[in-house]
């Protein structure tokens, strides 16, 4: 009997995914290279794993016996590998996904850790807002994502990665004096830029200035932060923004933090990624990106 890894990896996504073409694309292949893996681990094991029907795939009963065997395996594998001290060598495509707020902010201290540590993982990257994210999490269209969590999903692993106070900020055009305390009524007399409305903050503040009765409202919401930030300075109305990126437009003066008496609650991101299965890609990039975040936290406290 003699199979090798690839054949088990195949088959571990093929029953998680449920669907050849899928894994091919996952594991960068071809959809016949991945017909040839599970025909040569079923052969070398003497059981049919798989049974193909139209339009689907699923486990066999020895198939389903096998499957938590077949995860021990890799995983004992890449356990061996990490005492050995041949864990930078980890290679393949991770599949991330992140929210714009990570873009400016944790996003190139993970990136530039990650080729470091191990320089033959690639990474695809895509930006969205959260919920697109975790429907693309849950159904393995990503291996990561940095997004505003944790994902309740069971089959998903969340690592705390950084919490974001958000901030009212204005251009001095606009001539709002920075110390007086703005109310929700106040801020309402503005243009208000925010995030996009499929986004937590974008509801909290509709629902927050609607509950105040302020009348009608003009809010603005974008998909890019960059937008909101540059029409911000351009004085075209208050936006909320997460301080750490406004930062170098505070300290440049084209920006003011005004004073309110409310805004959004912090946004809290998690690294999350799915469970099962056994993806030491993911797992590790997960972790990395904790502790770029820390990172970032320090650099930004001594700042």
């Amino acid at each position: 009997m003699s199979f090798n890894l690839r054949q088990l990896e195949a088959f571990l996504w093929v029953a998680t995914l449920g669907n050849f073409r899928k894994t091919a694309e996952k594991l960068h292949t071809t959809q016949p290279a991945i017909s040839a893996r599970i025909a040569a681990l079923e052969d070398a094991l003497g059981v049919r794993l798989l049974v193909r029907d139209t339009g689907s795939t699923h486990l066999t009963a020895k198939g389903q016996e096998l499957l938590p065997f077949a995860e021990s395996v890799l995983r004992a594998v890449d356990h061996l590998r990490e005492q050995a001290g041949d864990s930078s060598r980890l290679a393949g495509i991770l599949r991330l996904g992140v929210s714009e707020t990570i873009v400016h902010t944790i996003l190139p201290h993970f990136l530039a850790r990650l080729h470091d540590i191990y320089p033959d993982i690639d990474v695809e990257l895509s930006v969205d807002v959260t919920a697109n994210l975790r429907d693309e999490l849950v159904t393995h269209t990503l291996d990561l994502a940095f997004l505003l969590g944790p994902v309740s999903e069971y089959s998903i692993t969340n690592l705390e990665l950084a919490a974001f106070p958000l901030v009212w900020v204005a251009s001095p055009d606009l001539d709002i004096d920075a110390q007086q305390v703005l109310h929700p009524e106040d801020l309402a007399k503005y243009p208000l830029l925010t995030y996009a409305r499929n986004t937590r903050p974008f509801m909290e503040i509709s629902k927050r200035l609607k509950e105040c009765g302020t009348g009608r409202l003009r809010l603005f919401p974008s998909s890019s932060l960059s937008a909101c930030l540059r029409m911000a300075i351009e004085g075209i109305g208050i936006a909320t923004l997460p301080r750490q990126m406004i930062a170098p437009e505070i300290k440049a003066g084209t920006l003011i933090e005004l004073s309110a008496s409310w805004g959004p609650e912090d946004l809290n991101f998690t690294a999350s990624y799915a469970a099962a299965p056994f993806d030491p890609v993911a797992e590790k990039s997960a972790i990395l990106a904790r502790e770029a975040a820390l990172d970032y936290a320090q650099q930004q406290k001594t700042q």
